[in-house]
């Protein structure tokens, strides 16, 4: 059996982070949680107050050699818009911003190589605002985040439909 290996990504809303990646061969694991803070055990409540420094994320275990981590980073791009330094979408405050937390130096070379090729793609008008951080402290959020796409496919359909993350990945990225 491989080594399993762990990618930390923010991009807004951690229920709209989880189902672009759970789906994939050599992904093992995507767990919504907090990282990036100076509060210890953050609870959902006091994130969202956007007071505790923390972000919303996902961390996803995979195998690397089922999924390359450039496909992780590749789909995570995807999902998200780099260059708003406020929020993701309707969901505005810093818990909310982007950024990739790398484990290594492998992967912090893969993250700013591919946030430099991003940048030079010409794909957006303004710049690439995401973040390149080391990994902190990873929480795991309260069980109720914890797989919401599948737990509440309703209520994940309409936050989606409303946040208007869809409209535009399907602008930037179809």
């Amino acid at each position: 059996m491989s080594q399993l290996k762990r990618a930390t990504f923010a991009g807004g809303c951690f229920w709209c982070m989880v189902k672009p990646f759970d789906q994939w061969d050599g992904v093992h694991s995507v767990v919504s949680g907090y990282t990036g803070g100076h509060v210890d055990q953050p609870t959902y409540e006091q994130v969202k107050q956007g007071t505790t420094g923390h972000y919303e994320a996902v961390e996803i275990t995979y195998d690397p050699n089922k999924m390359a981590y450039e496909t992780i980073l590749e789909l995570y791009w995807q999902q998200v818009d780099p260059t708003d330094p406020d929020g993701q979408f309707h969901d505005r405050g810093p818990q909310y911003r982007t950024a990739i937390f790398y484990h290594d130096d492998e992967q912090k070379q893969l993250a700013e190589q591919s946030k430099q090729q991003l940048e030079a793609s010409g794909k957006f008008n303004a710049p690439i605002v995401t973040e390149v951080l080391p990994a902190a402290t990873f929480y795991p959020a309260e069980e109720y985040h914890q797989d919401y796409y599948r737990k509440n496919p309703n209520e994940y359909k309409e936050d989606r439909e409303k946040s208007g993350r869809d409209e535009f990945i399907d602008q930037h990225w179809s």
